[in-house]
């Protein structure tokens, strides 16, 4: 079993139901374009560019993975057609490795000096990423790790709202100043208060407006430079949350975020509802950023971290 001995039942099933989707989808063209085939020849090469263009992996790295397969085809003169599964199942998992997506077994906080550990939450509305907070605090919570969240979307009513139901759902405090408020002097209070509390984590949920890049941009570096005046080098990560059932839509929301931003980490949210869990593989390796946790389900333990090894063998197997 090797690490996935270190992970419960529980996970893996849920892994594995949570990727069905994309698994199903996948795995059926994937049969398909081999079927009576002897050999990986170019034909098969062509049905399997399609396979994983139309399963959202993306164009680009589509075609990295396809040079990857045609240099071991011709490197090792004749190859079976009934390997490609395994051989793409390597290839992808390589693929992962190379952008720093590490194996995470469980949800961890780094020890930081003089004060909290400060994610700061970016994304549009509606790609869960209030939720993804909750679900954050939830499992920091349990690991007996004290947060604080701070609610610097004011932007939307809805969003500060959602953001104390799960913070009494989750039972941790939140700092909050109501719609329409600074979401700098939000921040900056967050942290305030989170150093008062000798908190271990400080969240901070952002507005995520794309309809003005340079706004969106100043906003956000507002924000970081408060926050870095009250811990220095906050914020330590600034994760960046994309639905992945919107599939290709979401690698463009990370290109114009990581425009915007520095962007050092990314959730994908509601993988359970999709068939376009591919969107996950492109997205890492395009924007070379590690992917840190994927939503596989409603429940507020379905975030996991992301496992690069557990998520290939959920997928292929």
């Amino acid at each position: 079993m090797g690490i996935f001995s270190r992970f419960s039942k529980e996970k893996k099933e849920k892994l594995d139901s949570g990727l069905e989707k994309t698994k199903q989808s996948f795995l059926q063209k994937l049969t398909r374009t081999v079927a009576g085939k002897s050999t990986v020849d170019a034909e098969v090469l062509d049905d399997l560019e399609e396979v994983l263009i139309t399963s959202d992996v993306g164009v680009e790295t589509t075609l990295k993975i396809i040079d990857r397969i045609e240099e071991r085809v011709s490197r090792d003169k004749y190859m079976n057609a009934e390997e490609l599964n395994s051989i793409l199942r390597d290839e992808i998992a390589s693929l992962l490795e190379e952008n720093n997506t590490s194996d995470q077994i469980e949800f961890s906080v780094p020890k930081v000096d003089g004060g909290p550990y400060v994610i700061m939450v970016v994304g549009v509305n509606g790609v869960g990423k209030t939720t993804t907070i909750g679900k954050m605090a939830n499992q920091f919570k349990k690991l007996g790790k004290s947060v604080v969240l701070g609610a610097a979307d004011t932007f939307r009513a809805a969003a500060v709202d959602q953001l104390i139901v799960w913070s009494e759902r989750v039972g941790v405090p939140i700092v909050q100043q109501g719609m329409g408020a600074d979401p700098a002097s939000v921040a900056f209070d967050t942290l305030q208060s989170a150093k008062a509390q000798n908190a271990d984590v400080a969240i901070i949920d952002t507005a995520g407006r794309l309809h003005n890049k340079v706004n969106l941009m100043n906003e956000l570096s507002k924000i970081k430079k408060v926050m870095d005046k009250v811990v220095p080098g906050a914020p330590h990560e600034i994760l960046l949350v994309l639905d992945g059932s919107t599939g290709q839509n979401a690698f463009e929301q990370a290109k114009q975020f990581s425009a915007a931003t520095e962007i050092n980490a990314l959730a994908i949210t509601k993988l359970d509802g999709t068939a376009k869990g591919g969107v996950v593989i492109g997205i890492s390796d395009q924007m070379k950023i590690p992917v840190k946790y994927i939503g596989v389900g409603e429940g507020i333990e379905d975030l996991q971290v992301f496992n690069k090894t557990e998520f290939v063998d959920s997928l292929f197997n």
